[in-house]
């Protein structure tokens, strides 16, 4: 599913990378605030939702080749934050859902989570 779709999905607000959102294809979602976390589940092509909004953040995000990161429950990251990811062309979004139900509008849709569907759900 590309970034654009899930702006739309979310209500989003585009905060970085608007340039990108067609280009993007997102095959996972992630929603975490323990980048430990993020290092050990996630693979390419991910989509982090996260209400962290420091730097380790971005971070995380080149280091596993993340497809953005969408900020939740209003969480709006500091001038630093933003200037990071233009700079490494990372798409940032912004939504005012919480983490749970953000992921699970996107889960809905059929997005899958890091670990895939649980059996029951095939």
């Amino acid at each position: 599913m590309k970034l654009t779709v899930i702006k739309e999905i979310l209500r989003a607000e585009v905060l970085a990378g608007e340039e990108y959102l067609d280009q993007v294809e997102v095959l996972t979602v992630c929603g975490a605030d323990l980048m430990s976390d993020v290092l050990a589940f996630t693979k390419e092509k991910t989509l982090l939702l996260t209400g962290l909004t420091n730097n380790q953040v971005i971070r995380t995000a080149e280091m596993i080749d993340l497809s953005g990161i969408v900020f939740v429950r209003g969480k709006r990251p500091g001038p630093d934050v933003l200037k990071m990811a233009k700079e490494r062309k990372l798409p940032l979004l912004l939504t005012s859902y919480p983490l749970y139900e953000a992921c699970g509008i996107l889960f809905s849709t059929g997005l899958d989570g890091c670990g895939g569907r649980p059996p029951a759900m095939l």
